[in-house]
């Protein structure tokens, strides 16, 4: 298991217990107790953990992972997510698409789709989107017309936010917006952590005729700090087939439509 593989392991059992010996750590990832310690140096000086006697802990941000320190945790469902999400997507359409793991995943499904690329008339879709990184997937495999809103650029996911981007977005109408979330409660709406993501992300909500929020089962019923829309704003939820009965009954008691992958 090299460093970066080892890091992912030491913040998701970080995320999961909140605290982690060095020993615990050693005998749960194979490796040395010396290595884990300068692990935990290394991703303390990163601000990523805390130090402790013996161990380390959780810091105030651990439930916002860099998105390149994020594993591939739930993989496969959010391959069958992105998948299912991009198959709503018809070509000539202007689609929002913000960022995170899942829409990652969407961006690769809507890239290797040949009826949505350009053809002798020009692009078959294009992509508004506030993050760098799916900008980047969609660029280097398809030839879709892709616009990127400004602002300033958040490590832990690159996505851009702030008054610069919210400019952009205000003057464009989206036919779908995809968006992956947090979390997202029948009852609550969706949300996201950071209150920066949440406010473009709710302008692209205000600025389409459809919105579509994808999200793997671990989502579901869960709250996060800012709220990105009310769930009466919500058409389509996109989620695993893990996700279980009563908690999708609950979203289309509310109305809203539920596609499991």
């Amino acid at each position: 298991m090299d460093r970066y593989a080892r890091w992912n392991a030491l913040l998701e059992l970080l995320t999961e217990s909140g605290r982690v010996s060095v020993e615990d750590a050693a005998a749960r990832l194979d490796v040395s107790q010396a290595t884990i310690r300068r692990d935990f140096d290394q991703l303390a000086q990163q601000q990523m953990i805390t130090r402790t006697r013996g161990g380390a802990v959780a810091n105030g941000v651990s439930y916002d992972l860099p998105l390149r320190y994020k594993t591939a945790k739930h993989s496969a469902e959010k391959q069958r997510i992105g998948a299912a999400a991009a198959a709503l997507v018809t070509p000539g359409m202007v689609v929002g698409l913000n960022g995170g793991t899942t829409m990652t995943e969407v961006a690769r499904a809507l890239a290797v789709r040949p009826d949505l690329n350009s053809g002798a008339d020009g692009a078959q879709l294009t992509v508004v989107t506030n993050a760098l990184n799916i900008a980047n997937e969609l660029l280097v495999r398809s030839r879709m017309k892709i616009v990127v809103a400004g602002g300033v650029v958040r490590p832990q996911s690159y996505e851009l936010v702030g008054p610069l981007g919210s400019a952009l977005l205000r003057e464009v109408t989206l036919d779908v917006a995809l968006l992956g979330v947090d979390a997202i409660d029948a009852h609550l709406g969706a949300a996201a952590h950071h209150e920066g993501e949440a406010s473009m992300n709710n302008l692209m909500v205000a600025r389409a005729k459809r919105v579509v929020i994808i999200a793997d089962a671990s989502k579901l019923g869960g709250h996060a700090f800012a709220r990105i829309c009310p769930i009466e704003r919500v058409e389509t939820l996109v989620t695993d087939s893990g996700a279980d009965e009563e908690t999708t009954a609950a979203f289309e008691a509310a109305g809203v439509q539920v596609i499991r992958a």
